[in-house]
Order: C-alpha cells, then structure tokens, then sequence
C-alpha cells in the first residue's frame, strides 16, 4: 500500500475518533496527518519530510488555535460537563486514606478522588471541588 494511503487513513481514523472526544487536540493531530499524506503523494520518498511536516502542522495548529479554544470556554452559555459533577453523590470504590487518592464512582463514571477525612470503601460521598483529573469529596450526609 502506498505510504500516502496510509498517512490519510490515520488522519481520518483521527478525524472521527475526535468527532467522539470533541477535544480538538485530535482533529489537529489528524489534520498533520492528512499534511502529510499530501507531501507522502507529492514526494513520496522522503518520509522525514513527511513526518516533520505532519508534526509541525499538529503543533502549529494546537500553539495557534489554544486562545480560540481558551476563549470558546470562557464565553457564556458554555457549561463543561465535569463542572457539572459538582453537588452530586456516589460512592467510594476504593478507600480514600488521609494525604492519599482512592477512587469513587459519581454516575457511570469512575474517578480519582482526595477527601480531608478517611472515607472506606462503600461510604456515600459528595462531590465538593473538582481538578482537571481529580474530584474532592466528603462523606454525604444526605438521609
């Protein structure tokens, strides 16, 4: 198979797994790739040619788009879903021990999770503060 068939079906394998992540880190990744098809058909000998520019390409477009991105965030009416984890309830699936992470299951998801109090395993908890991979929580004290 040619190189340059190979480099577009990774950039559309990329395309559409990002159309399911919606990070936009994806996309961009599979936009270099897709660069790089384009110089594999051009030149299809030198592949460090068109890894360099698959590269350059994805980093170009993740340095240049992050204020557009940062900016989309900020703006009204956007909600980030993990933002929304706050106030809700689940239970520890691994004990939390003072100064240590365990993990907790708030809905179908499964999170690392911190506490100021020990928290065994099976006790209700409640979400308090979120981080970017880690939830705070407490014992619930709901009935």
């Amino acid at each position: 198979m040619e190189l340059w068939a190979i480099w577009l079906i990774i950039g559309g394998a990329l395309i559409i797994a990002e159309m399911l992540a919606l990070t936009f880190y994806l996309l961009w990744l599979g936009i270099g790739a897709l660069v790089a098809a384009v110089v594999a058909w051009i030149v299809p000998d030198l592949i460090v040619l068109q890894i360099l520019a698959g590269c350059l390409t994805a980093l170009a477009l993740t340095y240049f788009t992050k204020p557009l991105t940062r900016q989309f965030r900020m703006s009204r009416g956007y909600k980030d879903p993990i933002d929304e984890m706050i106030g809700k309830e689940g239970i520890v699936v691994e004990e939390i021990a003072l100064g240590k992470h365990g993990i907790v299951k708030v809905g179908n998801e499964t999170w690392s999770a911190s506490s100021q109090e020990y928290l065994p395993t099976g006790e209700m908890i409640i979400v308090v503060a979120r981080g970017t991979t880690i939830v705070e929580v407490q014992k619930w004290g709901g009935i």
